[in-house]
C-alpha cells in the first residue's frame, strides 16, 4: 500500500476578497493511494482561516506518507498525524474511500451510506454585494438559469440599504429560497433590527449574522425571533472554524450548520457532524471552500448521502479558471446531477496525470 501526494495551484477567474486577504488562486494537493492494487484520488486544498496553511498540510501529508498503512491515519488512535490540519486529512480519507467505493463498485455517495435514489442535488446561486440594481439583475439573471434559491451577500453596506437590496430581490423573485450571508459583520443589537426590518421579505435564514465566536450572541438571537413570532432562522458558518458542532448545537445557536468537509477534516467526519444535526432537529447545508472537482464532487456525493439536504453552496466551479480534470458533476438550472459511476470522480474522466 502507498500513497502519493502533488502540488497544484489553480488560477481565479478573478481575485477573491477574503477575511484573511485577496485570494487570486487556490492551491493544494492530489492526494493518490493505491490499496491492493485499487487506486483512489483525494484533494487536499487548504483556505487560511478555516484550515492549516499549505505548508502545515504538506508536512501532514509527507508524515502520513511514511506510514505502512496510511488508513491507520484515520483509525483513533493514529488520528493525531492529522492534528490541526483538516485539509491533509481531508485529502487522505477521500483518496481511501474512493478506492473502497470503486473496489466495491459504488458511487461514493452509495459507500458513505446513503440510501440511493437522490439523482440531483439543489444548489443555490451566490448573489454580491452591489447596490440595488445590481443585486436584482443578478437574482434576476440566476432566476432565469433556472436557480431558485439565491444566497444575498449583506453586511458590506449599512443596514438600511442591505434591507432595502433584499426587499427588492424579494420583489423581484417572489418564488425563490431568499437567504442573506452577513459574514459575521452585525452587532447585536444590528441583527435584531435586521430581523424586525426583514420580516415581510420572507428570508429562510441569515447566515452567520454576528462574529464567529459570539455563540451565544446567535442563540440570543435565536430566542429574540421567537419572541417577536419570526419566522427567519439562524444559520452558522464560520462560527464553526473556531467552535465544534455539537458544542454550536447544545448552545441551541443555530437553526442550519453550514459544513465545509474540507474545513471538518473529510467527507466522513462532515457526514458524521450532518447525520447528528439533523437527529437534533438541526439543518445542514453543505458547501465547498472554493475547491477543485475532487473535493467538489465528494461534496455532492456527501449531500445526496444525506436522509434531508436544503439547497447547498456548490455552484463553486465556475470560480475557478482551470481545473484539475473535467467536471463530472456541473450545474444544470439550479442543480447537480449525482455521478452515477463507481467511486467519486468516475475514472473516464479522470486525468491520466492525477
Amino acid at each position: 500500500m502507498r500513497l502519493g501526494f502533488e502540488p497544484f495551484s489553480l488560477p481565479l477567474v478573478e481575485p477573491l476578497g477574503t477575511a484573511n486577504g485577496e485570494l487570486t488562486e487556490r492551491e493544494g494537493f492530489v492526494v493518490v493511494v493505491e490499496v491492493a492494487g485499487q487506486r483512489g484520488v483525494g484533494e487536499a486544498t487548504p483556505l487560511a482561516g478555516w484550515t492549516e496553511s499549505l505548508d502545515q498540510c504538506a508536512s501532514a501529508l509527507a508524515r502520513v506518507s511514511r506510514f505502512p498503512d496510511p488508513r491507520r491515519a484515520l483509525a483513533p488512535r493514529g488520528d493525531e498525524a492529522f492534528a490541526g490540519t483538516p485539509a491533509a486529512r481531508h485529502g487522505v480519507a477521500l483518496a481511501l474511500a474512493d478506492a473502497a467505493a470503486n473496489r466495491d463498485r459504488l458511487p461514493l455517495s452509495r459507500w458513505l451510506g446513503g440510501a440511493g435514489g437522490v439523482e440531483h442535488v439543489p444548489v443555490n446561486a451566490t448573489v454580491g454585494d452591489g447596490g440595488v440594481e445590481a443585486t436584482v439583475t443578478e437574482a434576476t439573471d440566476a432566476v432565469a438559469e433556472g436557480f431558485d434559491c439565491l444566497k444575498v451577500k449583506v453586511g458590506a453596506r449599512p443596514l438600511e440599504e442591505d434591507v432595502a437590496r433584499l426587499r427588492a430581490v424579494r420583489e423581484a423573485c417572489p418564488d425563490v429560497e431568499l437567504r442573506a450571508d452577513c459574514n459575521g459583520a452585525w452587532d447585536r443589537d444590528t441583527a435584531r433590527e435586521a430581523v424586525d426590518a426583514l420580516a415581510d421579505c420572507e428570508l429562510a435564514y441569515l447566515e452567520q449574522p454576528l462574529p464567529a465566536t459570539d455563540v451565544a450572541g446567535h442563540a440570543d438571537l435565536r430566542a429574540y425571533v421567537a419572541e417577536v413570532g419570526g419566522s427567519v432562522g439562524v444559520a452558522l458558518d464560520e462560527s464553526l472554524a473556531s467552535t465544534a458542532p455539537e458544542v454550536v448545537v447544545d448552545a441551541g445557536a443555530a437553526d442550519v450548520l453550514v459544513l465545509k468537509p474540507m474545513a471538518l477534516g473529510g467527507v466522513d467526519r462532515a457526514r458524521t457532524v450532518a447525520l447528528d444535526a439533523i437527529e437534533r432537529g438541526v439543518d445542514v447545508v453543505v458547501t465547498t471552500t472554493i475547491d477543485a472537482v475532487y473535493a467538489r464532487t465528494a461534496t455532492v456525493h456527501l449531500a445526496a448521502s444525506l436522509p434531508t439536504v436544503r439547497a447547498c453552496g456548490l455552484a463553486t466551479a465556475d470560480l475557478l479558471a482551470a481545473d484539475l480534470t473535467a467536471d463530472p458533476a456541473p450545474v444544470s438550472a439550479g442543480r447537480i446531477a449525482v455521478p452515477e459511476g463507481k467511486g467519486n470522480v468516475p475514472r473516464s474522466s479522470t486525468s491520466d496525470s492525477a
